[in-house]
């Protein structure tokens, strides 16, 4: 049975269980999003591991991984893999196109506890650039053969292209194009080949042919976002819209077939109009799952880009989106290192604790290590700091073992000097 199937039976799934636990949730309040399609629920491989995303749920983080074909070490990214879920990832993707596609695919979901997730557009036009030297001559059953192969090896969930069909290319080429173009590989390549065929979209004119396959599986299906924009100024135009439009229609399609599903969204966007970027897709889409890929809230960041995403991916989750895409030193300059993936994996967790902040109200490590801060408690500051093992390390780097304050301040330490007149009231008062 699926997630889905379970929750409509009213049979208490492990899932469903682990997920509540986790969430501290009510199991009938996340039974009935699930349902509804406010929720989902991930499993990984060996599907003793679930991540839920959606209504009431932390913000979640994706890592995504993979070769390039200017650099294939499949070593580099299992190590990146380990790394992304040592640095607090809750999911992966995969998302490989030089070396063996299925053998490194086969390896990442070996060497994780994480979902995993695809683009199987990826593979279907690498294979057909393997076969005939072209990506325009991908056949329509290739992808659907992939689609199967990769959720067959355990999958959890992929982001499939249905909602760029012939109709959002009209809307592309009448608005007179974008500063940017086309920053979606998977979205470009089938461009080309809708364009070059003069044929629409296999993955929206087979849409229930998808759904059988992820259904089967129960792999959770998150449209894509073909046509988001790849700079603040092409942001929320009429191509990005009409696709929006079309994955929220899809979405309905999906839910009432049985699988699971998420709407994806942009990637470039300038900060105001966040909270409507948010508010209209919960409202077109029924409240499902966002999704968004960063978001970056300007272009000139090179190098600083997980900065810029960490400020959109926490307004975006203050708003109410459910899954950040994380975003590394190295976007838009090259492949991310082992290293550039753990400051993406740790920029994209505080961004989701910042949105889940206001989403949630989950303010309690913040009051802890505020009162931990005026106690001068070094040990619950690192406990309730974002990254623990770093800021242990970095305070006994730069202060004596002796130091009762630390070394920014020294003996003009603002807590030791105040905290004697105070006593009384921290005693007496609830901010103990």
């Amino acid at each position: 049975m699926t997630e889905k199937e379970y929750a409509v039976s009213g049979i208490r799934s492990a899932g469903a269980d682990y997920v509540s636990n986790k969430e501290n949730i009510g199991k009938e309040s996340l039974e009935n999003n699930i349902i509804n399609g406010k929720a989902v629920i991930l499993h990984n491989k060996d599907r003793n591991k679930f991540v839920g995303i959606g209504k009431n749920m932390a913000t979640k983080i994706n890592a995504s991984i993979g070769t390039s074909t200017n650099h294939i070490d499949p070593d580099e990214e299992i190590r990146k893999a380990i790394i992304a879920e040592n640095a607090g990832a809750d999911t992966l993707m995969e998302l490989s196109v030089g070396g063996d596609l299925d053998a490194i695919r086969r390896e990442i979901l070996n060497n994780t506890t994480l979902p995993v997730g695809t683009v199987p557009l990826y593979q279907a036009f690498r294979e057909a650039i393997d076969r005939y030297k072209n990506p325009i001559k991908m056949s329509e059953n290739l992808v659907f053969d992939i689609i199967e192969k990769q959720c067959a090896d355990g999958i959890s969930f992929m982001a499939i292209h249905s909602g760029l069909n012939l109709m959002s290319l009209e809307r592309l080429k009448k608005q007179s194009y974008r500063y940017a173009g086309l920053v979606s590989k998977g979205g470009a390549y089938l461009v080309a080949w809708m364009l070059e065929n003069n044929k629409e979209n296999p993955l929206y004119e087979r849409f229930e042919d998808v759904l059988k396959i992820l259904k089967k599986y129960d792999t959770v299906l998150s449209l894509g976002n073909g046509l988001r924009a790849g700079s603040t100024a092409d942001s929320f135009d009429r191509a990005y819209m009409q696709e929006l439009i079309i994955n929220c229609e899809l979405c309905d399609i999906a839910r009432d077939y049985g699988v699971q599903v998420i709407v994806e969204g942009p990637g470039h966007i300038p900060i105001d109009e966040i909270e409507a970027n948010v508010k209209i897709q919960k409202k077109m889409s029924g409240d499902a799952p966002f999704y968004v890929l960063g978001p970056l809230v300007t272009d000139v960041a090179a190098g600083y880009d997980h900065i810029s995403s960490a400020i959109g991916g926490a307004l975006s989750s203050s708003y109410g989106a459910d899954f950040l895409c994380y975003v590394t030193p190295a976007e838009h300059l090259g492949l991310p290192s082992e290293k550039d993936v753990e400051i993406g994996v740790k920029s994209a967790k505080i961004a989701a604790h910042v949105g889940d902040m206001v989403k949630l109200k989950k303010t309690g490590d913040d009051m802890n290590i505020s009162k931990a801060r005026r106690n001068v408690d070094w040990e619950n500051q690192f406990r309730y700091s974002i990254d623990p093992e770093y800021s242990r390390a970095l305070f006994k780097s730069k202060n004596r073992d002796d130091a009762a304050g630390c070394s920014m301040c020294g003996e003009f330490c603002a807590p030791l000097m105040i905290e004697k007149y105070f006593r009384y009231e921290i005693k007496q008062g609830k901010k103990s």
